[in-house]
């Protein structure tokens, strides 16, 4: 035997080679990794939903064409909103049906923890905003178009135009509102379809004055729309239109009372 033969049989003697692990055991130590990430897939996914963005299912017609019943829409929650966004806010008082949720069932709730929208998750609307704390919004001038602060809105990049080729009008309602501090005033891109700030204007409620549940409070609004996540072939980013960079800054602070003309106006 030769001396190279002596020590290699001496290494393998200090050194023996280790047995191989039991398939029993390798697939335990591959299910604990892959629990390990999914536990941090959850936690990321939880975090971003509760400080970075979220997302919702388009529940009506109201937004057309802008977005569509079913479309999902990406909402951040660290970025601030303006006149022009569209929007995502907690019912204010009364906008929604008064109805019962059914019990969403463990993968929904898992679903809607992660962030995941599903068809029952509850209680939110979408709008754009149109008026913000102390802007003066008037339907109609004599043009026939909203204005705010003086400025009147060219909304024709956004409102619905209906199949034979004619585009809904600004509203059909006419009011004069100043919006209260804390408060926004929102409306839908389909005009004839959204119950929004100008139906319920003469709404009452057993904590606020007549009105006030029209002009959304800011604390209740999650964010602006940041784009269109699904269906696919509709993913696109969502801006404000150019006719808001126009709207002047409002010539008053905003008051703790909102404005509202005529009394008992509604849609």
């Amino acid at each position: 035997m030769t001396t190279d033969q002596n020590a290699r049989r001496d290494t393998e003697a200090a050194n023996p080679p280790k047995p191989r692990p039991s398939a029993g055991r390798q697939a335990a130590s591959f299910g604990r990794e892959l629990l390990f990430v999914v536990v941090g897939a959850i936690v990321v996914s939880s975090l971003l939903r509760a400080f970075v963005g979220q997302m919702f299912i388009i529940p009506s017609k109201s937004m057309q064409s802008t977005l569509l019943e079913g479309d999902r829409v990406v909402v951040q929650k660290i970025t601030d909103f303006h006149r022009g966004d569209v929007v995502v806010f907690e019912d204010p008082g009364g906008w929604l049906p008064d109805e019962p949720v059914a019990d969403p069932g463990p993968v929904a709730r898992v679903l809607e923890f992660v962030g995941v929208p599903t068809s029952s998750t509850p209680g939110h609307l979408i709008k754009r905003v149109i008026g913000m704390p102390g802007d003066k919004v008037v339907c109609c001038d004599s043009q026939g178009r909203m204005t705010v602060n003086g400025y009147a809105l060219d909304e024709t990049s956004y409102l619905y135009t209906n199949p034979n080729g004619t585009q809904v009008v600004p509203s059909d309602v006419e009011f004069t509102v100043v919006v209260p501090k804390g408060r926004i005033f929102v409306m839908g891109d389909h005009r004839d379809l959204s119950a929004d700030s100008r139906c319920h204007l003469s709404d009452s409620s057993s904590t606020e004055p007549r009105g006030y549940v029209a002009f959304v409070p800011e604390n209740l609004v999650v964010g602006p729309a940041f784009g269109i996540a699904a269906p696919f072939d509709r993913a696109k980013r969502l801006k404000a239109p150019a006719t808001f960079a126009g709207v002047p800054p409002p010539k008053e602070p905003a008051p703790d009372k909102p404005t509202i003309e005529p009394a008992g106006v509604s849609c």
